[in-house]
């Protein structure tokens, strides 16, 4: 596949993540973020095991795990407590800074370099997100906002080591390992500090089925093969397309306006994700950029 399918391919990932927002709040009970979290990972991870029948060999388990936690548990968990605590696009809003962290790691840990392009490309889009999502009644909780601060870290640095550390596997197959990890240990954090689940109605099983079916097993399964065959900077900026769909949705499902200054903020954020592909080009002899290799296989 061209580059251009790739970015494409991948997009759909963070696009479809946009309706996170509207089915925590719609459809799932308030006040369970790590119960909540885990039955959105596990379920998809095993059901990924049991269809690819591929397992981690030993030596990667500590990685496994270590993703897993970044990718998904403590993601997830800091990602729902923003989405508690803070109007969506707050939330989001500081969700989009992960863009901006991805490129630091990514020359420490990957050694590619910061391109004065890449970063303005980055922070035109918060500003985008800031536009299209913060209205002036926006409340500012301190611990909502260290929530979505910490989630941008934590989905920054999985995706970078993800990157870094790839398996000879099959993107489904590392998708399995990872949201099986991050459900384990979602599962065993939601079994000492929260209580039990209410009944869950018809209306919480759907969205729990469309958050960890779609919204993970899918679409983590894209984001993984985007993040092997393309640069770190350019998958991050694809996940500012998040808050554009959560946008659209809100105007289409709740029939929230859409003002001159959101419509404005869209495009600002259109804009920066289309010029951070093109910031995040490969160039000649630049080995830090280069698809990594995988294989079809485990060994």
């Amino acid at each position: 596949m061209t580059r251009t399918t790739d970015i494409f391919l991948t997009a759909l990932a963070p696009a479809i993540w946009g309706s996170t927002y509207l089915v925590t709040t719609e459809a799932l009970p308030a006040g369970y973020p790590v119960t909540l979290a885990a039955l959105r990972a596990l379920p998809a991870g095993l059901l990924l095991l049991a269809v690819t029948r591929c397992f981690p060999p030993r030596v990667w388990l500590g990685r496994v795990f270590l993703l897993g936690s970044l990718n998904f548990a403590l993601f997830w968990v800091l990602l729902f407590v923003a989405a508690y605590r803070l109007p969506g696009g707050v939330a989001a809003t500081l969700g989009s800074v992960q863009a901006m962290i991805v490129i630091v790691m990514a020359r420490g840990w990957l050694g590619t370099p910061i391109r004065a392009g890449v970063v303005a490309a980055a922070a035109t889009g918060v500003i985008g997100v800031a536009l299209l999502l913060i209205g002036p009644e926006a409340r500012l909780d301190p611990t909502g906002i260290a929530a979505g601060l910490g989630g941008a870290a934590s989905m920054a640095a999985g995706t970078v080591l993800s990157r870094k550390w790839q398996p000879p596997v099959p993107a489904l197959s590392f998708t399995a390992w990872q949201l099986t990890a991050g459900g384990l240990i979602l599962l065993s954090i939601a079994l000492l500090i929260e209580p039990p689940l209410p009944p869950l109605t018809t209306t919480n099983l759907l969205g729990l089925s469309w958050l960890g079916l779609i919204g993970a097993a899918v679409t983590y399964a894209i984001w993984f093969r985007g993040v092997a065959r393309l640069e770190p900077g350019a998958v991050s900026m694809l996940g500012m397309m998040s808050p554009v769909t959560a946008v659209i949705l809100g105007w289409v499902w709740l029939e929230q306006a859409l003002s001159p200054m959101q419509f404005a903020g869209a495009v600002i954020v259109l804009g920066s994700v289309w010029a951070g592909q093109r910031a995040n080009r490969p160039r000649a002899g630049d080995a830090s950029v280069r698809p990594a290799p995988t294989r079809a296989k485990a060994a």
